[in-house]
């Protein structure tokens, strides 16, 4: 007699399927999230921004748009 909390193998490989198709689905985050460019730098580019000077915040959006291009939802 099997215990009724135990998933049968047909239940399993349905959940495999879907965390497989999740992964998948998801995977752009991961690529994006290793060539955004760095916080430090849209600190530095949001600083000049307030001050004026909008040429540190337009090249940092351009590498996120070109990262966010590379690897669409």
């Amino acid at each position: 007699v099997e215990p009724a909390n135990v998933p049968t193998l047909e239940e399993l490989e349905a959940e495999v399927i879907k965390l497989k198709q999740l992964r998948t689905n998801t995977e752009y985050q991961r690529s994006r999230k290793l060539e955004y460019p760095n916080l430090g730098d849209f600190a530095d580019a949001y600083y000049w921004s307030q001050r004026g000077d909008d040429s540190k915040m337009t090249a940092w959006l351009a590498q996120v748009d070109a990262v966010k291009a590379k690897y669409p939802k």
